[in-house]
């Protein structure tokens, strides 16, 4: 009776407890398999006659700190339709393992929550190619349980992934479901092509109602061809700060490069937050130089313009704003004019559905610290395994 409570709460569903032993910090379970049959592998014929005995000893999940060993006496069953012996299977160990899946799954929760691998390789004594192939095959497993078509709303963006051997720096481009608010996939490179035919194998593309992108025209190129009912949204904030270069490089050109002088901070913050006082002498300093004030005054036109309510408002201020821009001398000014007309389908779509890349940028903040956190990585296949389990 013991056994049997033991057999229910530590072993395999399928194996009977015959004896224990101890060995300092390692403890050991003889058990065997209790099934009456069991079905050949080649030809599914059912076998009840016995071959002979083998002795396997598998590691299982730690218990309490000791490591555990299951010594299990497998039969070999003799198939009289195949005229072959085979091995009996043991459900929760993989066939030509000698660990199970529970162990397995240990050394994911283990590096997982450990600092560093080489404590999880210590802790639990085991080899780093052990570590490594078991680590990636259970990210791969968990992988494969959260797949599903295409959603209606998602983000896409773009990091650094790492350096090829020429000094060029490669790209990932992550996408982001807004919905269920994860990462829904991550794909090497940051063309259309390349997104294309990392993609094209998931199903429901027709579900996308929105995709929210930055100013790329890779990204909108992919957006507008790949998902035919999707609506294009150029993220607010990478339209905001459309002006803040040219702004911090007027300045830079009058003041210096002083990124302490309280100037500075004033120019690129909206306008509307700033204190009394501090507009006012802002103001007074701008009006020293003309060029930048106009400038710093079509900045404060686009904070103005996403303070508007209504799409068809927001068009006809979009149209104002543009006409007015060409009346301007200044070239960052007509090169702001061409890029708003150019994406004007797309910022305006803003004020339908009121999406911003602000998830999508939070999750790159997460995919830059991951990278850190493992000093880097040379397999893009690792890297994107643990980054969608990071963000799962």
């Amino acid at each position: 009776m013991p056994f049997r409570r033991v057999s229910h709460s530590l072993l395999l569903p399928e194996l009977e407890l015959t004896g224990t032993w101890r060995k300092s910090l390692n403890r050991g379970f003889n058990c065997r398999k209790t099934s009456d049959f069991e079905v050949c592998p080649k030809c599914a014929t059912v076998c009840r006659s016995i071959y002979d005995h083998r002795l396997i000893r598998v590691r299982d999940a730690p218990l309490r700190n000791h490591a555990v060993t299951l010594t299990i006496r497998k039969r070999r069953f003799f198939c009289k339709k195949c005229k072959k012996p085979f091995m009996e299977p043991v459900s929760g160990i993989a066939k030509g393992k000698r660990t199970t899946q529970r162990y397995r799954a240990h050394l994911l929760w283990a590096c997982e929550n450990f600092t560093d691998l080489n404590r999880v390789r210590t802790n639990l004594r085991c080899s780093s190619g052990f570590l490594y192939e078991a680590l990636y095959e259970q990210l791969e497993l968990k992988r494969r349980t959260r797949l599903y078509p295409w959603p209606s709303v998602l983000g896409i963006d773009e990091h650094s992934f790492a350096r090829n051997r020429f000094g060029r720096t490669e790209f990932a481009s992550i996408i982001v479901d807004y919905r269920n608010k994860r990462v829904f996939d991550l794909v090497k490179g940051r063309s259309s092509g390349e997104l294309s035919a990392a993609l094209s194998h998931i199903e429901g593309r027709e579900n996308v109602r929105a995709v929210i992108v930055d100013l790329s025209d890779p990204f909108k190129n992919f957006a507008r061809d790949f998902f035919p009912n999707a609506q294009i949204i150029a993220d607010k904030f990478h339209v905001l700060r459309l002006l803040n270069p040219t702004l911090n490089k007027r300045r830079t050109a009058i003041t210096g490069d002083r990124r302490t002088l309280p100037i500075r901070r004033l120019l690129l913050r909206n306008g509307k937050k700033l204190e009394y006082f501090q507009r006012r002498a802002l103001h007074q300093w701008l009006d020293l130089h003309p060029e930048l004030r106009e400038i710093y005054h079509w900045k404060e036109a686009l904070h103005g313009f996403y303070r508007v309510h209504g799409y068809h408002r927001a068009a006809s201020v979009l149209t104002r704003m543009t006409d007015a821009m060409a009346l301007s001398k200044l070239p960052e000014i007509k090169t702001l004019r061409r890029t708003l007309m150019r994406w004007r389908k797309e910022i305006l779509g803003y004020f339908k559905r009121r999406l911003t890349n602000g998830r999508t940028e939070g999750y790159n903040n997460l995919a830059k610290l991951i990278q850190r956190r493992a000093f880097g990585y040379k397999s893009f296949e690792n890297y994107r395994l643990r980054l969608l389990n990071a963000c799962a």
